[in-house]
């Protein structure tokens, strides 16, 4: 009888000791989103900003210094993106801030600017 006291405690003590494991670790897995999502925010408030850099048209060899120090600081951004779909969004904008030409800017600005102004979109709704 005793013999069989002792195992239904230690049984007992088992499920416990298990049940609050997983609850600390509830506990653990809820802190790391909510720490990814603040760093998400962050990185998307990052991103937009760089992002929505405005290139004078009057200047197309200062606009084209801007577009491509823009397109570092959204690499490095992308970078500490932990949301695969934000990286990407990210990713393309640098990629058209760094490629763009003054021919881009000054021949045919209005698709330049269309091109980006799609991927400033899809970065907004990878953001929210």
């Amino acid at each position: 009888m005793r013999t069989r006291l002792v195992a239904v405690v230690a049984a007992a003590v088992a499920v416990t000791t298990l049940t609050a494991c997983g609850s600390v670790q509830d506990v653990a897995d809820t802190a790391g989103a909510v720490a990814n999502t603040a760093s998400t925010v962050q990185v998307c408030a990052d991103a937009l900003s760089q992002a929505a850099v405005i290139l004078d048209p009057g200047s197309p060899e200062q606009a084209l210094d801007k577009a491509h120090d823009a397109a570092a600081s959204l690499d490095a951004l992308a970078a500490n993106a932990v949301d695969t779909t934000v990286n990407e969004a990210i990713t393309a904008v640098a990629t058209t801030l760094r490629d763009v030409t003054l021919e881009d800017l000054v021949v045919t600005p209005a698709v330049w600017l269309e091109t980006k102004a799609t991927q400033v979109a899809n970065l907004a709704n990878a953001c929210s």
